[in-house]
């Protein structure tokens, strides 16, 4: 029964409506589609900023779901939640890996959120380098935060882009995430604390469930380097969280075909 009614709702997001034509923040200055639902476009402080509205009447407190990266890329949660009345919300601030500039673009940007009347928690969602972002806003504003779902997320920038374990990493990224937090050297670089996997007490204290879905053979983020150390601080610790293991799995791809596990752990939080 849930995938039918998964399968209804989605079907339900074909059509754009009328009613969708109002701009849901004043500098979203163009409209474009998105699998079947109003997308808003424009900058905010210099960056892409999208707001996509459901084409029904908007869930009780309005709800939404935050991509912190990686915008548009496998959008079946998204897209079944904006079914469901949800809206889904992004603003790029890549590559900065949620330094101090990034979480005070983004913090400005929740602002105006918040003055067009949307819920005081968002649903984070983060793939890859992206749950990196979304923990790292998530400890800064745990009072902003309904849940968290990442996706093969990276936990420790030991692990990605440095490529210290199993995975190859990325030199350039290393040395952009380098210069994003002003480090002059590899040794300061090395001794940075600000990873999701660093910060657990606080991330335990905000209190928000937390999905995990991740291949058990990702060669690029490996598993054991990232969730698995994760889930096992985070539990230790008394926090809430689910892994969702895909047998064989590598990092690509992202989700899950049928994405209702993802949408009934969203509108669970927010219950």
């Amino acid at each position: 029964m849930k995938r039918i009614l998964l399968y209804l709702c989605l079907q339900a997001g074909n059509t754009l409506h009328a009613q969708d034509k109002e701009k849901p923040l004043p500098f979203l200055d163009s409209v474009t589609n998105f699998h079947g639902f109003s997308c808003y476009e424009g900058r905010f402080e210099g960056r892409k900023a999208y707001v996509v509205v459901p084409n029904v009447t908007p869930a009780e407190g309005k709800p939404w779901v935050w991509r912190s990266r990686f915008w548009g890329h496998e959008p079946q949660a998204d897209s079944a939640l904006l079914a469901l009345g949800y809206h889904v919300v992004f603003c790029d601030v890549a590559e900065m890996f949620a330094n101090d500039e990034a979480l005070g673009i983004w913090d400005r940007f929740y602002q105006q959120l918040r003055k067009a009347g949307f819920h005081q928690k968002a649903a984070m969602f983060g793939m890859s380098r992206g749950g990196f972002y979304a923990y790292r806003w998530a400890v800064r504003y745990p009072e902003r935060v309904a849940c968290v779902y990442a996706d093969a997320p990276v936990l420790d920038i030991r692990s990605w882009p440095l490529g210290e374990g199993k995975g190859p990493g990325s030199a350039a990224v290393w040395e952009t995430f380098k210069n994003d937090f002003g480090y002059k050297t590899e040794e300061e670089a090395r001794r940075f604390k600000g990873n999701p996997l660093d910060l657990v007490p606080e991330i335990v204290k905000g209190g928000y469930p937390m999905l995990h879905i991740c291949g058990d053979a990702d060669e690029a983020v490996p598993i054991e380097e990232n969730t698995d150390l994760f889930e096992r601080k985070v539990l230790a610790a008394g926090g809430k969280i689910q892994v969702i293991r895909k047998p064989g799995g590598k990092h690509h791809p992202h989700s899950l075909k049928d994405p209702s596990v993802i949408v009934t752990f969203v509108m669970s939080a927010y219950r």
